[in-house]
């Protein structure tokens, strides 16, 4: 078991979620999030003043899968977050092993509670 983390644009959420779903991903948890890389954030002019906005505004996606789930995932995540050419701030994606999954209902544990 996995448990796969994009950081994506948030314009691109429908996009992904869409391209989980063709690949038939569908649990999911998204947060809204801020934070920044390498776009190291953007200056902005505010009633005629310039300020610096240093945190930029992404959506985290959590994604519990199943060892033969994780390419199919991370692929689909890939296509549809990608911006065309791919640009600075398209986001990351993070694969941490999972240590157990249980499911409150039916307490099942492991790949059956995913």
């Amino acid at each position: 078991m996995k448990m796969v983390v994009a950081i994506i644009q948030p314009h691109k959420l429908d996009d992904v979620k869409e391209a989980l779903k063709e690949n038939e991903i569908f649990r999911l948890t998204v947060s809204d999030v801020q934070g920044y890389g390498q776009q190291k954030g953007f200056k902005e002019v505010y009633r005629g003043k310039e300020f610096t906005v240093n945190l930029i505004r992404k959506v985290r996606l959590e994604i519990a899968v199943n060892d033969a789930f994780v390419d199919k995932t991370v692929k689909a995540i890939l296509k549809a977050a990608k911006t065309d050419g791919g640009k600075i701030g398209d986001g990351k994606i993070f694969i941490m092993p999972m240590e157990e999954c249980i499911r409150i209902r039916t307490e099942e544990k492991g790949s059956d509670a995913i």
